[in-house]
C-alpha cells in the first residue's frame, strides 16, 4: 500500500501548475513572515526521534476566494474590483493583499477567524468607514497598509500586537488622545499626505508608544510638533509649511539620527536648536530658505550627511561644518550638498571640508535665479 502511496503524492503533484506571482505588493515582506512556528518546522516526533511524514508534507488549503491567487499562506486579492472583502479566506493566512480594488467599508466579520494573519495590504481602495470591532480578531496582525483611502479618522481598537500602521494619504485631521493606546509594540507610523495641523494633534495623543520611526509629510504643519515620543530615531517632517525652528523645538527629540525637513519654508533656525541632538547623522533641509549654514553643525560629532541644496545661502564660513581642532569629530561626513544656492563656490576655502571623507562627497554649483 505504501508504494501505492507515494506514486498517488507524485502524481497529485506533477499535475500541479507552478505559482506564477503577477502585480504583487509594492513593499518588501519580512523574511519572518511565512516562518513557520517551532513546533511546525521541527518537523520530527519527540518521543520516537523517528521523522514524522505528515509534517513534512506541505498543506494546499483548498479555500481561495474566486479571482484570487494563494499560494503557501499568502492570499493576493489585489486589482479585482472587489466591493467587500471576499469570503472564503483560509484561516492559516499570513498575508492577505487587497490593494487597489473598491472596498468602501470594513465590517464586523470581515476578518473572522484569521488569528494568524501577520499582514494586512488595503491600500489604495476607498475606504471610509471601518466598524469597531473590524480587527478584533487579528491578533497576531503586525502590520496594516491602509493608505490611499478616505478616511476621515485613525481607526478605532487596533490590534494591540501591531508594530508599522502605514496611513497616509486620507483624510485625517486629528489625532485625538488615546487612539493608540495599548500598543505596545508599535515602533512605525506613516502618516503623511494627510490635512493635518498642529492644532490636529490632541495633547497625549502620542502617550505610551515607543515609536522608532515617524513620518508627517506633505501635511499642513507649520512647526515641529512638541509632543511626538521622544523615542524617535527618525522623524520626516519634509513638505510642511514650518517656517523656524525655535530653540525648544527639539529639545525632547535627543535620540533622533534622521531628521527630514525638506522641502517647507524654513528662513531661521535658533542658535542651540541643534544642540540637543548628539546623536545626529543625517539632517535634510534641502528647499528651504535658509540664508546661511545653521550654526552648531560643529559640534554635532556624529553628523555624516547634511542637505542644503536649494536655498538662499550666499556664504559659506571656514568653521561652518568642521569643529576646530583634530579628534573633536568621531564621524567625517560622506555628503554635503549646497548645489543650487547663490554661494560664490570659488571663494569658500579648502579648509571648510578638513572633516569630509573626499571631495566627490561635497556637491556645489548649478545655481539658477
Amino acid at each position: 500500500m505504501r508504494p501505492l502511496w507515494l506514486l498517488a503524492s507524485l502524481l497529485a503533484l506533477s499535475q500541479a501548475l507552478p505559482f506564477e506571482q503577477k502585480g504583487f505588493w509594492d513593499f518588501t515582506l519580512d523574511d519572518g513572515l511565512l516562518m513557520m512556528n517551532d513546533e511546525e518546522a521541527s518537523g520530527a516526533d519527540t518521543t520516537s526521534g523517528v521523522p514524522d511524514l505528515d509534517s513534512l508534507t506541505p498543506t494546499f488549503s483548498t479555500m481561495c476566494p474566486f479571482g484570487c491567487h494563494c499560494h503557501l499562506r499568502v492570499v493576493q486579492c489585489s486589482d479585482l474590483g472587489l466591493k467587500s472583502v471576499p469570503k472564503e479566506i483560509s484561516p492559516d493566512t499570513t498575508l492577505l493583499d487587497l490593494q487597489n480594488n473598491d472596498i468602501t467599508e470594513l465590517r464586523k466579520d470581515d476578518f473572522k477567524g484569521l488569528q494568524h494573519l501577520y499582514a494586512l495590504v488595503l491600500v489604495n481602495n476607498k475606504i471610509s468607514k471601518i466598524h469597531e470591532k473590524a480587527f478584533s480578531p487579528l491578533r497576531k496582525l503586525q502590520k496594516l497598509y491602509i493608505s490611499k483611502n478616505n478616511l476621515v479618522e485613525i481607526p478605532p481598537n487596533l490590534p494591540g500586537s501591531l508594530v508599522e500602521l502605514r496611513i497616509h494619504d486620507n483624510h485625517i485631521r486629528r489625532v485625538p488622545k488615546g487612539v493608540f493606546s495599548g500598543l505596545r509594540s508599535m515602533n512605525c507610523i506613516e502618516m503623511g499626505g494627510n490635512p493635518l495641523e498642529n492644532s490636529g494633534f490632541e495633547p497625549g495623543a502620542f502617550d505610551g508608544l515607543k515609536l522608532n520611526y515617524l513620518r508627517i509629510s506633505e501635511a499642513k504643519l507649520t512647526g515641529i510638533p512638541k509632543d511626538l515620543p521622544e523615542t524617535l530615531n527618525e522623524l520626516h517632517l519634509d513638505h510642511n509649511k514650518i517656517q523656524a525652528i525655535e530653540l525648544e523645538d527639539l529639545l525632547r527629540y535627543s535620540k533622533l539620527y534622521r531628521l527630514g525637513l525638506g522641502h517647507n519654508q524654513i528662513r531661521m533656525i535658533e542658535n542651540g536648536s541643534l544642540s540637543f541632538l548628539p546623536t545626529l547623522r543625517e539632517l535634510h533641509l534641502d528647499n528651504n530658505k535658509l540664508s546661511r549654514v545653521p550654526a552648531g553643525l560643529p559640534d554635532l560629532k556624529l553628523l555624516q550627511v547634511v542637505y542644503l541644496h536649494s536655498n538662499n545661502i550666499t556664504k559659506v564660513g571656514v568653521n561652518d561644518f568642521c569643529p576646530v581642532g583634530f579628534g573633536v569629530k568621531r564621524a567625517y561626513y560622506n555628503g554635503i550638498s549646497l548645489f543650487n544656492n547663490p554661494v560664490p563656490y570659488w571663494e569658500v576655502q579648502p579648509a571648510t571640508f578638513r572633516c569630509v571623507t573626499d571631495r566627490l562627497a561635497i556637491q556645489f554649483g548649478n545655481y539658477k535665479k
